[in-house]
């Protein structure tokens, strides 16, 4: 492939919306991407806590406990999926439409779960593991985050 159509391809890309594409031609392929593809193997940095030492003659104040309403614990039992991505989650391919999966669904591995919209593309997520839906941990349009535990499959 011609040097010169990759530079206009990186071109259209800068001045379009679009954060993606792929040209094949014959035998060569070009892929061209705002973005590097997620890495699942990434983790979130460590939250690290500042915690002030009373002064000498001082009491320390009582560290009031969590709150069991701000405080959401992830089912512990079976494989969370998790958002590839930061976007919107869609549990349907339309408004209106059935939802690709609902609490007690059985998959298998490959079938797509959800869509996350990103950059006004439609991303469908995939099931890496076969089993059954146990929860879905996210409503139909809300916002995710990278990372985010979207459902447990058992």
């Amino acid at each position: 492939m011609d040097i010169r159509k990759v530079k206009k391809l990186i071109e259209l890309l800068e001045e379009s919306g679009i954060s993606e594409i792929e040209i094949t031609e014959g035998e060569d392929a070009v892929r061209i991407s705002r973005y590097p593809p997620p890495s699942h193997s990434q983790q979130a940095p460590p939250v690290v806590t500042h915690v002030a030492t009373p002064a000498a003659g001082q009491a320390a104040a009582p560290v009031p406990a969590a709150d069991d309403e701000t405080v959401e614990a992830a089912p512990s039992d079976g494989h969370t999926v998790v958002a590839p991505m930061v976007g919107t989650f869609y549990t349907a391919p339309a408004p209106g439409a059935k939802p690709f999966v609902q609490v007690g669904s059985d998959i298998e591995a490959g079938d797509t779960i959800c869509i996350i919209e990103a950059m006004k593309m439609m991303n469908q997520i995939e099931a890496d593991k076969t089993g059954r839906i146990v929860s879905i941990l996210v409503d139909n349009g809300e916002p995710v985050e990278f990372g985010q535990p979207l459902f447990i499959i058992e």
